[in-house]
């Protein structure tokens, strides 16, 4: 897209031009900008990329690498007779 030519341009009225070159500068107060938006720090990146990497991870284990485990009950509950023992105190 080539840019407008002069003609082309929106014309700016000769009132709006004569108050523009009377403008002072001087005239304005001193406002402090303060940023909303600040950018992530370096730490913030790194954490979130590590965030990222281990739901990738997870996501695409290979679950037949996986062994099967038995498992060993090592709490014996009490017997009926046990109960019926202790319940009589």
């Amino acid at each position: 897209m080539a840019s407008p030519t002069k003609e082309e341009l929106p014309k700016v009225s000769s009132a709006f031009k004569n108050e523009l070159e009377k403008f002072d500068a001087g005239k304005m107060k001193h406002a402090d900008t303060k940023e909303k938006n600040p950018l992530p720090s370096k730490e913030d990146v790194l954490q979130e990329k590590q965030h990222h990497e281990l739901l990738t991870g997870v996501s695409t284990f290979n679950k037949a690498k996986l062994k099967r485990t038995n498992t060993k009950e090592k709490i014996v509950l009490p017997t009926k007779e046990v109960c019926t023992v202790i319940c009589q105190c």
